[in-house]
């Protein structure tokens, strides 16, 4: 065949994709759509097997994989097996490798092999992919008997038996659940947990253990009910739905829903923005699939498992009482109407808080379960009998371990109506990894671990805390409640605390606990929020936020709410420098507490006893105080206000034993607050912070914090906490030489101009974060306190630097917290007097700030 035919067929494949398009805009049946692409290919390629001559040769065209169960979606792989019945002689090699270019060169990707029976039966022994392949295989052309020869020869019971092929599959699915989590942002459709992979596997073992041809079988054979396969076929068709749309969005086999494509697929699906966006209302609803899928999976496995190795030995069985039993490891009720009544379903979970040796549910009872779970005409929490096992599974030591199976299995929504809404509930942002009723279940599961000795290297004062608070159970239903009123619209917090006060009540819970529980829900990011954003050195801000938490009690609820918190939103999240905020910030607020209404640390006690054991160490280590005293004569009070004393003792000896005309530059030894410290002294200059955070950003060092000071004769005192990418301290030797290098070259010349900075990552290209500057009242007196709130684009800091230098506005201080793709930063200002910013002032910086960071976004 010519270029030109190729070109016809291309043309025609495009053209069928858009008239997919317009019958998918118009909500024809995915089912149709999938089946229609496939006939569409077998037309061409049966059509062009004659144009080629193949008809004349011993070879049968088979189709395999997804392709041989005839679904194709837009873009996907053609996967085909050639099956011979010898050695092709030249003609046909010829004609074979003509056909295969053609359907390249016609913009069909093509999976092919070339084999005998003989050969594809070898392949398949040694690859249980191969012979999953050829479960599916269907003939387009060619020989029947060659065909026949294959499809029977496959069949054997000696050609992986149903046992060994359900173990492989079933190791397969393990190892392919174990690289990627169901809750992805930008989950692959086909590959994570209870995607279409997973019903796949499903279908698989059962065409290897009844030969079945498809899903609908299973009903015969008695492994799946009426409702369970409308359950199942629902899911794959709305995982089709998505996939088709990616398919005709991306132009390509694209199967993971990437954050640049997913507001497309949403729009193309007719989701629409309303008091949730529509991404997000599709991605709940993906979330909600995968739970079902993943349930459904490992129910019809379990039994598989039963039925394929019936001959092996069997599992140990221990009575519980007249109603349970366990199972090797897992539950199984003695009944199958069991959970006709309502508290039977919490007995059971009350079991598994009881029984550490219980890790999951038998599937016959998990199917009664599935059943009474759907029949229930009202929440089980209507039922006094069944809050009062909640109550008894929330006191227990092992509670969380009974309420994440209850989530797993979609007791803690059929219990809880609230936890329904927040199922599957995303957020279309970077900083929430997880949705919604995930972040809260790894929430609980984090409070779990702080019981666990192993916890304590990682989370010191946690571990302690957790075993001296009055009733943990408290702390686990603030951590159910916190989020539970995101998706709604208005303060979650606040709507959360209401909620909790009610359910507390219903539980016949005492007001006390009741008002602790409502309180952390309405207060659980106060302690995150004050630590992160605010400058925890100075006693009014902690005063401030003691006056919040009222009691010790109060702050040790808090503390490890706060913390279990920050750890489930992302795993990038936590690091030694928020561990370190969090549990100064307790300590400080602790003796504030502590102390009552006593008077207040005076400001000027606090700076001689910091110098005092400063000078102390000094002199210990030999230096002169002589020259410690000149230099101290030359810095300001405030600067021993807000470092303490192994910070000026290490900035004063480096100062003094610095004997050169450029900059001191140095890197600390020792972690600060989790992080390393960089220490800048030299003669103030224009653009200095703004240079620092350019070359920063170029090494891919993070900035958190920015205490920035001159002496008064006009030297920079400059500190920065800054880390590495993944959140650890700058420790490599090289590394720290290289900056130290770097920054003095930089600050040793003229002001540099600003380099090009490096583009905006991919994820980040998806998310427009408008700008927002404002003022705050500020606690010191002359300084302007300024929150900054914008897309944490890369030079952002450099950039603000920058501005600050052309409106003539000093910086005191930052706070540098990023929130995803959100950076929401505040500073410290003075104007050029060393006096608070007036209206004006405020609103010219305002207006430069917008200006230089909302132009990269529209790159």
């Amino acid at each position: 065949m010519t270029i030109e035919s190729a070109q016809i067929a291309k043309v025609a494949l495009f053209d069928q994709n858009d008239e997919l398009l317009t019958r998918f805009r118009n909500k024809d049946p995915i089912k149709q759509l999938v089946a229609q692409r496939s006939q569409f290919v077998d037309s061409i390629l049966q059509q062009e097997w004659l144009s080629h001559g193949l008809d004349k040769f011993s070879i049968a065209l088979i189709a395999v994989g997804g392709y041989g169960r005839a679904e194709l979606h837009p873009h996907s792989d053609v996967d085909l097996l050639f099956l011979v019945e010898f050695d092709l002689c030249p003609d046909a090699e010829t004609a074979l490798s003509q056909y295969i270019a053609f359907l390249w060169d016609a913009g069909l990707e093509v999976g092919h092999s070339v084999r005998t029976v003989a050969q594809t039966l070898e392949q398949g022994r040694h690859d249980v992919t191969v012979v999953t392949n050829l479960l599916e295989a269907r003939l387009l052309c060619g020989p029947m008997t060659l065909y026949q020869s294959l499809y029977q020869s496959i069949r054997k019971d000696d050609f992986w038996p149903a046992s060994d092929f359900f173990i492989a599959k079933r190791e397969e699915q393990l190892a392919r659940h174990a690289r990627a989590n169901a809750f992805d942002l930008e989950p692959n459709l086909k590959t994570c947990p209870g995607g279409l992979r997973d019903i796949h596997t499903v279908a698989w073992v059962a065409m290897r253990h009844f030969d079945a041809a498809k899903a609908e079988d299973l009903v015969e054979h008695g492994f799946l009910d009426r409702d369970e396969l409308e359950e199942l076929l629902e899911c794959q068709y709305f995982l089709w739905e998505l996939r088709f749309a990616l398919h005709l969005i991306s132009g390509r086999d694209e199967n993971r829903l990437l954050f640049d494509l997913q507001r497309q697929v949403a729009d193309l699906m007719g989701y629409e923005d309303s008091t949730q966006l529509g991404v997000e209302q599709m991605m709940k609803r993906y979330y909600r699939t995968v739970r079902r899928v993943m349930e459904l999976n490992q129910m019809l496995l379990q039994l598989f498992k039963r039925a394929t190795l019936g001959h092996t030995k069997a599992l140990e069985i221990k009575k519980i009482n007249d109603n349970y039993q366990l199972r090797g490891t897992y539950i199984e009720s003695l009944t199958a109407d069991i959970f006709e009544q309502p508290v039977e379903i919490m007995k059971l979970f009350l079991h598994v808080a009881k029984n550490s040796n219980i890790k999951g549910i038998y599937a016959p009872t998990l199917r009664s379960l599935r059943k009474a779970r759907r029949q229930q005409p009202h929440p089980l929490m209507n039922h006094a009998d069944c809050r009062a096992i909640f109550l008894e599974i929330l006191r227990h030591p092992r509670g969380i371990a009974s309420l994440s199976l209850m989530h797993r299995h979609g007791v803690l929504s059929a219990y809880l109506p609230a936890w329904r809404n927040i199922e599957g509930q995303m957020q279309f942002d970077l900083f929430h990894a997880y949705t919604v009723d995930e972040h809260t279940h790894r929430l609980l599961q984090n409070i779990d671990r702080f019981s666990h000795p192993e916890q304590k290297d990682e989370f010191p004062l946690g571990s302690v805390l957790i075993n001296q608070l009055p009733k943990k159970g408290l702390l686990v239903l603030a951590a159910i409640f916190h989020d539970i009123a995101k998706g709604r619209g208005g303060n979650h917090s606040k709507l959360g605390a209401i909620d909790a006060r009610d359910f507390c009540k219903l539980h016949g819970l005492n007001d006390h606990d009741g008002r602790l529980v409502s309180w952390l829900v309405e207060n659980h990011l106060v302690m995150s929020i004050t630590a992160q954003r605010r400058d925890i050195s100075d006693p009014d801000v902690v005063a401030e936020f003691a006056d919040k938490v009222r009691d010790a009690v109060h702050l040790s609820y808090l503390y490890c709410l706060t913390v279990a918190d920050i750890c489930a939103t992302n795993e990038k999240t936590w690091n030694n420098w928020k561990g370190s905020l969090l549990r100064d910030l307790y300590f400080s607020t602790q003796r504030v507490l502590a102390r009552g209404k006593e008077k207040p640390v005076d400001i000027r006690a606090r700076v001689r006893e910091n110098q005092a054991k400063a000078k102390k160490e000094l002199l210990r280590r030999g230096i002169k105080e002589k020259s410690l005293d000149a230099l101290w004569q030359r810095f300001k009070a405030d600067y021993f206000l807000r470092h303490q004393p192994n910070q000026i003792a290490w900035h004063s000896e480096a100062i003094i034993k610095h004997k050169h005309d450029e900059p001191l530059v140095i890197l600390s030894k020792h972690t600060t607050r989790g992080g390393t410290e960089l220490f800048v002294y030299g003669q103030d200059k224009p653009k200095l912070f703004a240079t620092v955070m350019t070359l920063l950003d170029n090494k891919n060092i993070n900035v958190h914090d920015a205490s920035i000071m001159t002496s008064k004769d006009n030297y920079a005192l400059d500190s920065f906490v800054i880390l590495e990418q993944d959140g650890s301290p700058v420790a490599q030797i090289a590394r720290i030489q290289g900056i130290k290098k770097a920054l003095v070259k930089a600050l040793s010349g003229d002001t540099p101009k600003l380099p090009k900075f490096k583009k905006l990552p991919r994820k980040m290209k998806q998310f427009k974060v408008q700008t927002q500057v404002s003022f705050l009242p500020s606690r010191r007196h002359g300084t302007s306190m300024m929150e900054l709130i914008t897309l944490d684009s890369p030079g952002l800091l450099a950039k603000v630097g920058d501005t600050l230098y052309r409106c003539n506005i000093k910086l005191m201080a930052a706070k540098i917290t990023t929130i995803g793709e959100r950076a929401e930063d505040f500073f410290m200002l003075q104007n050029a007097d060393g006096e608070q910013l007036s209206q004006i002032q405020q609103q010219e910086l305002s207006d430069n700030l917008t200006q230089a960071l909302d132009r990269p976004q529209q790159n």
